[in-house]
């Protein structure tokens, strides 16, 4: 049994959804970052949060790998050449998508007023689009990033689509546009987004 802990408002859904698709057996605690639940676990007070027989796994992409590397499902095998072209595509979200997300949330609400730098957003949009072409060059011919598999990056990647949505960083790419349609329609995807009212 699985426990993740953490609020569907955050990168806790990528795990959710993760273990929905998998139809792995969990259990939920909402806990906000920061709260005695998380600190508990993680020092750093982020979530999301996997423990396995009292054991905490950090970080969303580390516990998507794991949980894929476990129930061999949604990745590519280690040391083959498509698991190389995985973990490039998984890297190249985080740095151009996650990471230009995250920066545009921290100088909106979560680092203090006096830090908060709004005009940074534009430059940060500016990215977010120019990344967008790059990606649909590097995705494969299928309905997902890699062509006819769903694998790890296309839950960061449907997250981090979400996420633009919310903050306002326009998705460019009719492409991209399409396939956040189609994977905000799986049941796995709908299953964990209905946690967020408990």
């Amino acid at each position: 049994m699985y426990t993740v802990i953490g609020t569907v408002g955050s990168r806790t859904l990528r795990v959710l959804w993760m273990l929905e698709e998998l139809g792995a057996e969990y259990q939920h605690v909402r806990a906000a970052p920061r709260s005695d639940d998380v600190v508990a676990f993680n020092p750093a007070g982020k979530v999301p949060v996997l423990v396995i027989d009292g054991t905490p796994i950090t970080d969303s992409t580390a516990i998507l790998t794991y949980l894929a590397d476990a129930h061999g499902k949604f990745t590519h095998e280690a040391g083959t050449l498509e698991r190389a072209r995985q973990d490039s595509l998984t890297q190249f979200l985080l740095d151009e998508f996650d990471a230009n997300l995250w920066t545009a949330a921290r100088h909106s609400f979560i680092l203090p007023e006096e830090l908060r730098l709004s005009g940074i957003k534009n430059s940060l949009r500016w990215e977010f689009e120019r990344s967008q072409r790059t990606l649909i060059h590097r995705m494969g011919e299928g309905e997902f990033v890699m062509g006819e598999e769903m694998t790890v990056p296309d839950i960061i990647l449907a997250h981090c689509l979400d996420w633009a949505l919310m903050a306002k960083f326009p998705i460019v790419e009719h492409r991209l546009s399409e396939y956040h349609d189609r994977m905000r329609a799986r049941p796995a995807y709908k299953r964990a987004v209905t946690m967020r009212d408990g």
